[in-house]
């Protein structure tokens, strides 16, 4: 045999052993891949960091950071041959084109095969359509401006309620404890932010309110970044409403609910909807003045729901503060976006959207929520994504209602007892 067939033959020979080695036979029974056996699932992150809303940002951080580490001490994605979970964070500052412009970052550079975030809608909005462009899932688990379901996107999910929800159950609140009573509101005030978060509350709030009969006394709103308030808290005084709506992030609602205590501003009750009024931060720095206030949320440490307890007193060992209802909500998505793993067998995004778009979940740590399971419509909207009263209450966040969710050893007090009287 000629040396240059004993070369070439020595050539195939070599080639066939690296076509073996990396799983190149085509038969579809084989093992997974290299990538997705031992590698990792490359999830984006996408929160306000820094600037104003940056409280909210690293709570919300620390909800993900929670479940990723007990979702990889556990085993990883078992689908995947025990790939973990990797978050790759980036900072939108807020800002939403800087939100944008780093979607297309951890997308493009990073090659995240799912996002999450924004936790702002209006960075959570534009966020979602560049995610789209790219095909990439992107799990929502805070945001709640009802349009951000509403444009025909087929990789977004939602698994909390959107605004038209929170809007409808905090007038259903006031309704019910004004029956209840006999002490109904009749004068409304509107007070919130002016980014697309409360602009989406207020515009929900405009149909809500006057559809229960009340009447529109004060339409407040204002920017998030504001460092004084006193301005809005005036036009509270003067308005002299029976019931406050809020939609703030934390350094406005802290400014706000110091100033409304300080002027002794008295109405039957105030609600928030979340956000700023369920950061830890806010009671840290409102103190008595908080007592009794209304925040309407997704979450409390006294959802009466198996593993709520656990969780909480795990990540409170870790953090030195309770969950909220935004560390819970990003808590519960990485469980929902591990069971899609899991059913979708592979690391690929349209794969991944496939099973987020058929996901029926009720028995995981996901299930810490009120909800009774997380179940997707065709909009991406979690149809089962579920809403409670709590009330501050001796500095505890306590649910109020609904009936069916509220902690036993506490009623609503509807109207709240007036500054003056409070000890």
């Amino acid at each position: 045999m000629s040396s240059k067939k004993v070369i070439s033959l020595v050539l195939i020979v070599m080639l066939m052993g690296m076509l073996a080695l990396t799983g190149c036979s085509g038969n579809k029974g084989e093992a997974p891949n290299a990538d997705t056996a031992v590698g990792e699932v490359k999830v984006g992150v996408l929160l306000p960091l820094s600037g104003p809303v940056a409280p909210i940002g690293v709570t919300s951080q620390r909800g993900y950071e929670l479940a990723v580490e007990e979702i990889n001490a556990a085993g990883g994605i078992k689908a995947l041959g025990g790939a973990k979970i990797k978050l790759i964070t980036a900072d939108s500052r807020g800002d939403a084109k800087i939100g944008m412009s780093e979607a297309e970052r951890l997308i493009q550079s990073d090659k995240v095969t799912v996002m999450t975030g924004a936790y702002q809608s209006a960075v959570t909005y534009p966020s979602t359509q560049v995610a789209e462009k790219y095909k990439i899932p992107y799990i929502v688990p805070s945001a709640v401006k009802d349009e951000i379901t509403q444009r025909g996107f087929k990789y977004t999910f939602r698994t909390c309620p959107p605004m038209g929800w929170y809007t409808k159950a905090q007038v259903d609140f006031a309704v019910e404890m004004g029956k209840k009573t006999g002490k109904p509101a009749k004068r409304v005030a509107l007070v919130y932010e002016n980014t697309d978060w409360g602009q989406s509350a207020a515009t929900a709030w405009k149909v809500d309110v006057p559809k229960a009969g009340m009447e529109i006394v004060l339409d407040a709103p204002y920017p998030a970044t504001s460092s004084d308030l006193t301005p809005v808290i005036l036009k509270i005084k003067q308005a002299n409403p029976d019931f406050i709506l809020f939609t703030s992030y934390t350094s406005d609602a802290i400014l706000l609910t110091n100033g409304i205590a300080q002027m002794k501003i008295n109405s039957y009750g105030m609600a928030g909807g979340g956000g700023g009024h369920a950061d830890p931060e806010y009671m840290k720095n409102t103190g008595k003045n908080s007592e009794y206030h209304y925040d309407l949320c997704e979450w409390s440490t006294d959802v009466g729901k198996p593993g709520v307890k656990e969780t909480n007193d795990k990540f409170k060992a870790k953090y030195g503060v309770d969950m909220n209802g935004e560390s819970a909500n990003c808590y519960a998505s990485m469980y929902v976006l591990a069971d899609a793993l899991e059913r979708a067998g592979a690391n690929d995004p349209e794969k991944i959207r496939e099973a987020l778009s058929k996901t029926n979940l009720s028995t995981t740590n996901a299930m810490i929520m009120p909800n009774t399971s997380v179940q997707f419509d065709e909009t991406g909207q979690n149809i089962n994504a579920s809403l409670i009263m709590i009330q501050v209450r001796d500095g505890q966040r306590v649910t109020v209602w609904p009936e069916s969710a509220k902690n036993p050893d506490f009623e609503a007090v509807w109207p709240v007892p007036k500054f003056e009287d409070r000890k």
